[in-house]
């Protein structure tokens, strides 16, 4: 049996009182027992004109306002049945003889199980719709908010992964497509007042044709309204509907854009600025091509906002190309003429890094020593662009005096380098190989070639081995002579060891920096070994020509400077 408190029965009363929805309570029969006071409010009654009426014939009626027939009454089923039920869309009958939408729940009341009335609650429909309405709208919103601020996050990495403007710019395309817009064109501003549309995305698999195409286009006029040349000037973003994209242009560059936007049969267009604190650096221009779904008002804060960081993207990017451009410039003077050192050979070959990448401290150096042997040197300073560039130039210097200062062994000139480096260079840290190609016998200079032949003596301050290949097309790495790179040590480094390895008539010396084996997509070890394959199969060629077929041969895909330095002895 349940016990109730003794306050409990005021406690029901103000429940059915105060509930925001109106109750009503009716026999087994379906006679109105009570009617709480949001009922009467619904349904413009009167509890004293409802109580004891039949519930369904007073107050249930069709949408048409018929009377329902008793077998057909869903909430006299719940007498029959005995069991709760739901209607979302019904209607009740006002006092006022209007017709109130509502949706209702009613249960059955039993004790000792048998069933002795039927508690229902309903609600004014319109305005439980109005809310589910307002909430869905709502969800939306903030859905909607969702979705572009996780559009703005993938933009921001996408113009940050590259430094390569073009390349950026046609990532941001393919985000834009189709998640905001179904078109998207990029216009940069270049040299000389020109413009030029470096990307264009659309649909997959459709091509807007030569009206959308990429490449140079007509300069920025004088006297041009049009909407792509005023934001190219500095105008704020410009939304465009039918009829803006229907004017007649009044320029050639506004005829390309005209163009474009009926080639792709736009409905509607947003063209904002790519533009820094100090400067447009060109324009974007989204277009939709569904009249149900245009680009509003509402887009052009995001729109606008995305037209900002890809024109900050582009300004870091230009500002990377200039510095990477002086430092390859610098890097490129600063290496040496190679001496005429016949009957030896020598070659040389330096490739900056790929567009886009960082511009390393790769250089080589080859000198006659005052004791006639060849001082040959490739090293690699840690670092990137124009300091690195500059640390090269003092490091190979030094480098230098130190090897013509006294006649001693590679390790000796290294560990005096090592020693030095800190207190009279930038430089922090680099790799580096010295080596010396001597005459076999005593004293001889290298212009007259003991019959004995040659041989080369070297130590490696940390960079990959050197290369050691016979006229019949074998091939080994050197691995005597390693030690630490230069810089790695604290107080006075050791004394480093050095190789020596005769070499045979017709044999050549590859010396090489990093970017020459190191790949994204595979390891050193793999590198090293593709290396060795292609240098024996160019073994016979002239040692110019060995040089450019092992340049060739090597896959594409690093990211840092090459340089090459190669040695042949007579065969």
């Amino acid at each position: 049996m349940v016990e109730f408190l003794a306050a409990e029965p005021d406690i029901l009363r103000a429940v059915f009182v105060n509930l925001n929805a109106g109750m009503i309570l009716t026999d087994r029969d379906a006679r109105i027992n009570a009617v709480n006071p949001h009922a009467e409010e619904l349904l413009a009654l009167a509890a004293r004109d409802m109580l004891g009426k039949d519930f369904h014939d007073l107050l249930h009626r069709r949408g048409d306002g018929t009377l329902e027939a008793r077998d057909e009454c869903p909430l006299l089923g719940v007498f029959d049945d005995t069991r709760m039920a739901r209607v979302d869309t019904d209607s009740f009958l006002r006092g006022d003889g209007e017709l109130l939408p509502v949706s209702w729940s009613a249960a059955p009341v039993t004790v000792d199980g048998d069933t002795i009335g039927v508690v229902t609650l309903f609600e004014d429909a319109t305005e439980h719709r109005a809310a589910q309405d307002h909430q869905a709208a709502h969800l939306a919103a903030v859905e909607d908010l969702a979705q572009r601020l996780t559009l703005v996050g993938e933009i921001t990495e996408v113009l940050t992964q590259t430094l390569e403007a073009e390349e950026a710019l046609n990532r941001l395309g393919r985000l834009l497509v189709p998640r905001l817009a179904d078109w998207a064109a990029v216009d940069l501003r270049v040299a000389d007042g020109e413009v030029r549309r470096v990307a264009v995305v659309g649909p997959q698999g459709r091509d807007v044709g030569r009206e959308g195409g990429q490449g140079a286009l007509s300069a920025i006029p004088e006297t041009s309204r049009s909407v792509l040349v005023r934001v190219l000037r500095g105008s704020e973003a410009v939304l465009l509907g039918p009829d803006e994209i229907a004017a007649p242009p009044d320029s050639p560059l506004a005829v390309v854009h005209t163009t474009f936007l009926h080639a792709l049969g736009a409905t509607s267009a947003v063209v904002v600025p790519l533009s820094t604190p100090r400067q447009v650096m060109g324009a974007l221009t989204v277009a939709r091509t569904d009249e149900e779904r245009p680009l509003s008002a509402e887009d052009l804060p995001l729109i606008r906002d995305i037209g900002r960081r890809a024109g900050l993207a582009i300004d870091n990017a230009r500002l990377f190309e200039r510095q990477r451009d002086i430092a390859a410039t610098m890097q490129r003077n600063l290496l040496p003429k190679l001496p005429d050192i016949a009957p030896l050979e020598l070659a040389a070959r330096y490739q900056p890094a790929p567009r886009g990448s960082q511009v390393g401290g790769d250089w080589y150096d080859a000198l006659i020593l005052p004791d006639g042997a060849i001082g040959l040197a490739i090293g690699d300073v840690v670092g990137h662009d124009l300091s690195a560039a500059a640390g090269m130039a003092e490091l190979r210097n030094m480098l230098r005096a130190l090897a013509w200062d006294r006649a001693e062994p590679p390790s000796a000139i290294v560990s005096r380098l090592d020693e030095s480096m800190q207190a009279i260079t930038d430089v922090q840290m680099a790799t580096l190989i010295l080596a010396r190609i001597e005459r076999v016998g005593s004293g001889a200079t290298h212009e007259a070639a003991a019959p004995e032949g040659w041989q080369v003596r070297w130590t490696s301050a940390g960079h990959p081995p050197p290369l050691l290949v016979t006229g019949e097309g074998r091939a080994q790495y050197l691995e005597e002579g390693q030690e630490l790179l230069l810089g790695a040590r604290l107080g006075k480094p050791p004394l480093r060891p050095d190789g020596l390895e005769p070499l045979p008539p017709g044999a050549t010396v590859l010396l090489y920096t990093d970017g020459l084996v190191e790949m994204a997509t595979s390891d050193l070890d793999t590198g090293l070994n593709r290396l060795r394959r292609h240098a024996m199969a160019l073994a016979s060629r002239p040692l110019d020509e060995l040089c450019d077929g092992i340049l060739e041969r090597m896959p594409p895909g690093g990211a840092d400077d090459i340089a090459l330095l190669a040695l042949r002895v007579p065969g």
